[in-house]
């Protein structure tokens, strides 16, 4: 069968390939893939010197045969899909029940395959900080598929959110699901916000720690510049400024949760609560050119394949 495969050639990330079908175990359905959406880690994965990574971390498509076993979705449902091990940008793929979900009848599939990895992230990483009502939050790296989702939880939560932004970035798709949006980190007002959401990392990371109230939450979940964050323990106090500081990886545990927790992003998007933007949709042939393009930050929202 067709899979999208590594190259190994920082020029050309991936290419259509012959790759063999899976044979599902008891537990696994073997799902024909209609739709795959690019997340970051995707590119990441592929720029690693001699990888084997396979793309495809998150997916949606239509039960061809269910578990044997009982488990999961029946045959002819259609589902969304979160392969943390990448590999569901194939034609077939077989996955076990907890990292299935059924979509409803009018969720979009490609809506659906761009859910799974952003929304998982948005969605954990705000329980982790606690009751938002009336909270401000400074959060940094969210002009795509887990900004989306997050900006829309925070302020359906009673929040007030502004992300920071660079001056040629899309920022019309945030401000629409009610960011307040600032270009420039240093015009933010200090000791103003009780949540940082920090994922870029450098300069503009290392920043954004002095906007924090006394007592604020510095909740750490990237890197994207690929700079690390530097803190000043002496300049951070001079004001009496404490600080909690969270490293956040939406992974811990045996992700035996991820198909309850799509289960409910998939509702709200089916009530209308929650809006997934599609920058970008293509066919898969088209992968690496949209790569590029998502982890140079062009895109707004999420950028999905399709699968012929």
């Amino acid at each position: 069968m067709r899979a999208l495969i590594p190259t190994g050639n920082p020029d050309t990330l991936t290419e259509l390939g012959e790759v063999e079908l899976p044979t599902p175990q008891r537990h696994e359905a073997l799902i024909r893939v209609t739709d795959v959406a690019l997340n970051r880690a995707d590119f990441l994965y592929l720029s690693a010197p001699s990888t084997t990574f396979r793309p495809g971390i998150d997916a949606a498509g239509v039960v061809a045969k269910a578990a044997v076993d009982g488990s999961g979705p029946a045959e002819g449902s259609r589902v969304a899909l979160h392969l943390p091990s990448g590999g569901g940008a194939a034609e077939y793929v077989a996955a076990s029940a907890d990292r299935l979900a059924v979509v409803p009848d009018n969720v979009d599939s490609a809506a659906a395959a761009a859910l799974p990895l952003g929304g998982l992230v948005a969605q954990r990483l705000l329980a982790l900080a606690g009751p938002l009502e009336g909270r401000r939050i400074l959060a940094t790296g969210v002009g795509g598929g887990v900004g989306q989702v997050l900006i829309q939880l925070a302020v359906a939560e009673g929040a007030e959110i502004t992300a920071v932004a660079a001056q040629d970035q899309p920022t019309d798709h945030m401000a629409a699901l009610g960011a307040k949006i600032a270009l420039d980190i240093d015009a933010v007002e200090d000791t103003a916000f009780d949540i940082v959401l920090e994922s870029v990392g450098g300069d503009l990371g290392s920043k954004t720690a002095h906007k924090l109230r006394p007592g604020g939450q510095f909740l750490w979940f990237g890197q994207a510049s690929g700079s690390p964050i530097t803190l000043d323990f002496f300049r951070q106090v001079q004001g009496g400024a404490s600080l909690t500081l969270r490293h956040f990886v939406y992974g811990d545990g045996d992700g035996s949760r991820d198909a309850e927790d799509m289960d409910a992003l998939l509702d709200l998007a089916a009530q209308g609560k929650l809006r997934v933007e599609i920058g970008r949709r293509d066919n898969w042939a088209g992968a690496d050119s949209l790569l590029k393009e998502m982890a140079a930050g062009r895109l707004r929202g999420k950028a999905v394949l399709g699968v012929d």
